[in-house]
């Protein structure tokens, strides 16, 4: 007789997300437990563990934490994104927001506009300020920049160094600039394209725990991308987010937030200059 299968308690979900939560800043509502319990039978067996009490017990270890702690992020997360997503923030970009940034600083060559994809998921976003940016910057010899990819789980980032989609997750991305920067299998049979080479080595990877006070980086950033991360995030953990966003730019920079996400009614210091596009004040 097969046994039936394992059950995530209340208890045991109560304990999980919480630790989640002091980790991470996600919070898991009781609605997810089904979800985090299909998430984690894979982790139970790779551990030979035969009950969530147990698994329970051991990520929350000192042991655990150093150990399990990384794979426990990356089963609880969710990562969904899509090359040009809401192509009204990469207009803005270009049109308003990166001339505003060159007009006012006059040296672009010499220190490079720094752009931040801050939950850069599996690589869709951060590729696309790269050919964006890579436009923007043809026959402007006075322009560089930078690009900054980070994400809280290790496999997605894998995932997005490797730079491998599937043909039809580019659908968004023009003809042209599928000629110039994606490269086909030479499989005839397959669907796989990847990432050249060029626009690859413009973006760099790192992963980065929102809740970390500087996030360990030394360079204030001109513009930052973190779009659909932040409604994980309970309102207290948000305004909290947006302050070391605010430390984090320089002067004047921008914030580009998901469509659904809002400042309003937050205590931080950015202006609105277009829908979910903000400015450091």
């Amino acid at each position: 007789m097969m046994s039936p299968p394992l059950a995530l308690q209340d208890n045991e979900f109560q304990r999980l997300s919480a630790f989640i939560f002091d980790q991470v800043g996600i919070k898991l509502p009781p609605v997810k437990k089904t979800m985090l319990q299909a998430r984690l039978q894979k982790r139970l067996k790779s551990h030979n563990i035969d009950t969530f009490e147990a698994y329970t017990d051991f990520v929350l270890s000192p042991e655990g934490q150093r150990t399990e702690l990384i794979h426990f992020i990356d089963v609880v997360t969710t990562n969904k994104t899509d090359f040009f997503r809401e192509p009204a923030h990469f207009d803005y970009l270009t049109r308003t927001a990166l001339p505003t940034i060159m007009q006012s600083r006059g040296d672009c060559l010499r220190k490079p506009v720094r752009i931040w994809s801050a939950g850069c998921s599996s690589g869709e976003e951060p590729y696309t300020l790269a050919m964006v940016l890579s436009e923007f910057a043809a026959g402007r010899q006075d322009f560089r920049f930078t690009i900054l990819a980070s994400d809280i789980s290790t496999r997605i980032l894998e995932r997005a160094k490797n730079a491998i989609y599937s043909e039809d997750s580019t659908y968004t991305i023009s003809s042209h600039l599928k000629k110039k920067y994606l490269l086909r299998s030479r499989d005839p049979n397959s669907s796989l394209v990847r990432i050249c080479p060029e626009l690859r080595s413009l973006v760099a990877f790192k992963r980065i725990n929102f809740m970390d006070d500087d996030f360990g980086l030394s360079n204030k950033m001109d513009i930052i991308f973190c779009r659909n991360v932040v409604i994980y995030f309970d309102r207290p953990t948000q305004q909290a987010l947006m302050r070391k966003f605010h430390r984090q730019l320089r002067p004047d920079g921008y914030l580009f937030l998901g469509h659904s996400e809002t400042l309003n009614g937050m205590d931080v210091d950015f202006r609105a200059v277009s829908s979910t596009v903000y400015r450091k004040t």
